[in-house]
C-alpha cells in the first residue's frame, strides 16, 4: 500500500505537468512524432509494411522515449536543487524514499497518459485489418515498463546535479547505452575487449532485448523481473544520493 502522504504528493506533481504550459508541449512533441514516424512514407512506415500490426508504432517508441523522458525526468530534482526547495522538502513530515517514490509514480502516470493519447492508432489498425489484440496489450505494457526503467534512470541524474540540461544530457548518454547495450556492432567491439562473461553481463542490461521480447507477444517472469530490478536498483540510488544531501 503506498502511504497517504505519498499518494499527496504524486497528485501534486502529476498536475505540476500542467500548470505550465511545457507538460502540454512533451505531449504533443510526443503524439505528433511517434504519429509522423508511424504513418510517414518510409520503409518502416505502417503503410509500407502492409500487415495490420502496431510493429511500426512500437519499433519507433524506444527512439522517442530516448529523448521524451529524459526532459520529463531532468525536472524531478534538479529543479528542487538548484531553487532550493528541496531542504523544504525533505523537511516535511515525508522521508526520502517516499518523495522518490511519489515523483517518480508521477512521472510515469504522465508517460503512460502520453501513451494513453496514442490509442487511435489502435482503432485505425482494426479499421484496416484484423490485428492481434493481444500483441498490442502487450506492446503497451512493454512500452510502459520501459518507460519506468528509463525514467528511474532519469531520477537518478536529477538527483545527481542541480543543472537540468546536465541531468538531460547524462540521461540521454545512459539511456542510450542501456537501449543499445544488446545491439551487434556494440558487443562484438567489446568482446574484444572484455571476457565473454562481461559481454554476456552487458548484453543481459539492454532494455531494448527485454522491450522486444515482450512486444512479440512472449511475456515472461523473466522480462518483468528486469524491469523491476532495474526501476529498484535506478530509484534506490536517488534515494542514497538524496539521503547524503540531506545529511549536508
Amino acid at each position: 500500500m503506498i502511504a497517504q502522504v505519498t499518494k499527496e504528493l504524486m497528485i501534486k506533481e502529476i498536475k505540476s505537468y500542467f500548470k505550465t504550459p511545457l507538460g502540454y508541449v512533451f505531449l504533443v512533441i510526443f503524439l505528433f512524432g511517434i504519429g509522423y514516424l508511424t504513418f510517414e512514407p518510409g520503409r518502416g512506415s505502417f503503410f509500407y509494411m502492409r500487415e495490420a500490426s502496431m510493429s511500426a508504432f512500437f519499433r519507433y517508441i524506444p527512439w522517442m522515449f530516448l529523448f521524451l523522458i529524459p526532459a520529463v525526468s531532468m525536472k524531478l530534482w534538479a529543479e528542487e536543487r538548484k531553487s532550493g526547495s528541496i531542504e523544504l522538502l525533505l523537511t516535511m513530515p515525508i522521508t526520502v524514499r517516499q518523495a522518490v517514490v511519489a515523483k517518480f509514480l508521477a512521472s510515469w502516470a504522465f508517460i503512460g497518459l502520453a501513451l494513453l493519447g496514442t490509442t487511435p492508432m489502435i482503432f485505425t489498425v482494426s479499421y484496416l485489418g484484423n490485428p492481434d489484440f493481444g500483441v498490442i496489450i502487450l506492446g503497451y505494457l512493454a512500452s510502459f515498463l520501459m518507460a519506468g526503467a528509463l525514467l528511474a534512470v532519469g531520477g537518478f541524474f536529477s538527483a545527481l546535479t542541480k543543472n537540468q540540461v546536465v541531468s538531460f544530457i547524462l540521461t540521454v548518454v545512459a539511456c542510450f547505452i542501456l537501449i543499445m547495450a544488446g545491439s551487434p556492432p556494440i558487443l562484438e567491439f567489446i568482446s574484444a575487449l572484455l571476457p565473454k562473461y562481461f559481454v554476456d553481463l552487458f548484453e543481459s542490461l539492454s532494455v531494448l532485448n527485454h522491450f522486444d521480447s515482450i512486444e512479440r507477444g512472449v511475456f515472461s517472469l523473466s522480462n518483468l523481473w528486469f524491469f523491476a530490478v532495474t526501476i529498484f536498483f535506478w530509484l534506490f540510488g536517488s534515494i542514497i544520493l538524496l539521503n547524503e544531501n540531506k545529511a549536508n
